[in-house]
């Protein structure tokens, strides 16, 4: 991972967008962290950001999740019974 000034980043924008492909820069204000250039290489690269970033469905996943500890789940049998999916053995 890269760190570098806003001051460098916005000289040289963008080949520190092509750097962002080999691994994020990080992008600091007086020396604080301010930013982060991650690469998106495919479209589910970008639909995963802007998830993780959404405070809906981090809402939506946290329910689940305590839905999942309360009830235990749903069995792997139960789960192809529901999507009509054979087993694979």
């Amino acid at each position: 991972m890269k760190i570098a000034p806003l001051a460098e980043v916005k000289d040289r924008f963008s080949a520190y967008i092509d750097e962002s492909h080999e691994s994020p820069v990080v992008v600091t204000r007086n020396g604080r962290p301010v930013a982060m250039l991650i690469a998106i290489e495919e479209d589910d690269d970008l639909d995963s950001l802007l998830l993780v970033h959404n405070p809906r469905f981090l809402q939506l996943l946290e329910e689940a999740r305590q839905r999942v500890r309360v009830t235990g789940g749903v069995s792997l049998a139960e789960f192809r019974r529901r999507l009509n999916v054979a087993s694979v053995e």
